[in-house]
């Protein structure tokens, strides 16, 4: 029987689309009729007791501590063996790669995924390259901040190392503001990462490895939140003109070909300026953001979850992967004025529609609305697919326009 490890599959109903990407991994797993190991922490099993039951066994690991991932894979490959290794979340890739590696499995370089999750270093090491990114710094102190917003100025992006999710990410343009921003930011190494802002038109790039080669399946366009780095929506396939989006793909698979990337899904982030491509942070996993949803609709057939563990089997692909989307698909994310919520309407109208791929409204009456501050503290989407790009945007926002959510200050 074909064994396959997934360091941390399970997740709460409550976290969305992350309960939605191992719900659907568990399904196309045990269409291939093989024996899933399902890990995580203890937290997340508990919450997650019908992936559970789905699984042959399952054990309680912290799949951000590489370290213990690898020690307990080990012992556990003693005395069943394991024949693929995967993980779904940004802080999970580390640990995916360091088991498989010591497994002698299929999977990314351990050194590779490393130099991905940590910014600086991977920005540097694609600069040597060729491949173009903003200037940055890693600063140890508030002062070297400031000098680095006067020397790159008018504006910078003050963020952590390796942090996910815009989660301390912010822009700074008054150097009074950096105390906050740099205090927000700081690792436990005691180190900020401070960058060139980049202006242009913000976009993804999605894709999966095969046979070692990245297959781009979709770009995908960006819609951000006023001043800020919170994305609100996303359009798949991005409206690039051809010659704009050959430019976008060739630059992420030169990048992904220099990192040494090889194995699984690649989420990599751009900006087109009117000097060209600038390359953003790099991935090693499948996109958040029901991104993952998107990509299945606008590709008829395809499984992500499926096909990857099919490439780290060996088995061979009945089909080539898609080179470019048949439909369109689009969401739309709640961030509505911070206060208290009195009432919600329009949301069984909404949740009722039938090019819903998926929808969710954490407010009720009596919710306390928080500033929007990162991804994490949006209050739930709508995402649609439809025919084309173009309408499942416009459907996207009319249906998101029909929620209306009462809030006093």
């Amino acid at each position: 029987m074909t064994t396959v490890l997934v360091i941390g599959g399970a997740a709460p109903k409550e976290s969305g689309f992350v309960r939605d990407i191992c719900e659907r991994a568990m399904d196309q797993f045990l269409a291939r009729n093989v024996t899933v190991i399902l890990t995580d922490t203890k937290e997340n099993l508990a919450a997650a007791p019908e992936l559970v039951a789905r699984a042959a066994d399952s054990h309680e690991l912290d799949f951000a501590d590489a370290a213990a991932c690898v020690n307990w894979a080990t012992t556990f490959a003693r005395h069943t063996p394991v024949h693929a290794v995967v993980g779904f979340r940004e802080y999970a890739a580390v640990s995916v790669a360091e088991v498989a590696a010591a497994l002698g499995l299929p999977g990314n370089p351990p050194e590779a995924v490393r130099r991905v999750r940590t910014k600086d270093e991977c920005r540097e090491f694609l600069r040597q390259h060729g491949v173009r990114q903003p200037e940055l710094a890693l600063c140890a102190t508030e002062r070297e901040a400031v000098d680095f917003l006067a020397a790159h100025g008018p504006e910078v992006v003050v963020k952590p190392r390796r942090g996910s999710s815009s989660e301390g990410v912010r822009r700074v343009s008054d150097p009074t503001a950096m105390a906050a921003a740099f205090g927000e930011a700081l690792d436990a190494e005691g180190l900020v990462l401070v960058e060139e802002f980049v202006h242009g038109a913000e976009f993804s790039v999605e894709g999966l490895f095969e046979a070692g080669a990245p297959h781009v399946l979709t770009v995908t366009q960006k819609h951000l939140a006023p001043g800020g780095f919170v994305e609100i929506g996303h359009v798949m396939p991005a409206p690039l003109p051809g010659a704009v989006e050959a430019e976008v793909r060739a630059t992420v698979i030169r990048a992904l070909g220099i990192l040494g990337l090889g194995r699984g899904h690649f989420h990599v982030e751009c900006w087109v300026t009117d000097s060209g491509v600038v390359l953003g942070e790099v991935h090693a996993r499948q996109p958040g953001d029901w991104l993952h949803s998107m990509l299945e609709w606008i590709h008829p057939g395809l499984e992500l979850y499926g096909r990857w563990l099919d490439d780290l089997l060996g088995v061979p692909a009945a089909t080539a992967l898609p080179q470019r989307p048949a439909r369109g698909a689009a969401a739309r994310f709640l961030a509505p004025p911070s206060g208290v919520v009195r009432a919600v309407h329009g949301w069984a109208e909404l949740s009722a529609h039938p090019s819903l791929l998926a929808a969710s409204c954490a407010l009720s009456p009596g919710s306390a609305v928080r500033p929007v501050s990162s991804n994490l503290d949006r209050h739930g989407a709508v995402v649609v697919g439809t025919g084309d790009a173009a309408t499942a945007e416009s459907l996207a926002a009319q249906l998101l326009t029909g929620l209306r959510i009462d809030v006093t200050a």
